[in-house]
C-alpha cells in the first residue's frame, strides 16, 4: 500500500516570530542556544530558513516566548489573544502597581489619539 503524500508545513512564519520575540527581549542567539542546549546554527536555521524544529524544541520556544501556535496552524481562526497580547500580559503580570498605572495612562492616551483619527 502506497503512503499518502504528506505536505510539509512551512515553518518560516514561526521562525520569524521566534526571532522577533528573541530580539525583542534582547537575547542573543548564543544565550538562548546555550540555555536550550542546541547549536546557535540550529536556532539561526529555524529563525531564518524556516527549518522544522524537533517537537521538544518547538515546545520550548513557544513556552519560552509565550507564542500562540494557533496563528500558525489555524490562520483563518480568530485567536482569543494574539501572541503580542499574551506577551504584553506576561509583562504586565511582572509590573508593580506604579508601573501598571503608568502603562494604563499611556494606553489611554494612545486610544484617544487613535480615536481622533
Amino acid at each position: 500500500m502506497a503512503k499518502r503524500p504528506v505536505p510539509l508545513y512551512d515553518f518560516a512564519a514561526f521562525g520569524q516570530a521566534i526571532k522577533a520575540a528573541r530580539t525583542g527581549r534582547n537575547e542573543s542567539r548564543k544565550k538562548v542556544s546555550d540555555e536550550m542546549n542546541i547549536s546557535p546554527r540550529y536556532l539561526a536555521n529555524i529563525e531564518n530558513k524556516g527549518q522544522q524544529p524537533s517537537l521538544q524544541i518547538f515546545y520550548e520556544l513557544v513556552t519560552r516566548y509565550d507564542i500562540s501556535v494557533d496563528q500558525f496552524f489555524f490562520p483563518d481562526k480568530t485567536a482569543e489573544k494574539s501572541t503580542q497580547r499574551r506577551q504584553l500580559d506576561t509583562l504586565l503580570d511582572s509590573m508593580s502597581d506604579k508601573g501598571i498605572r503608568i502603562v494604563t495612562a499611556t494606553a489611554k492616551e494612545i486610544a484617544e489619539v487613535e480615536n481622533e483619527n
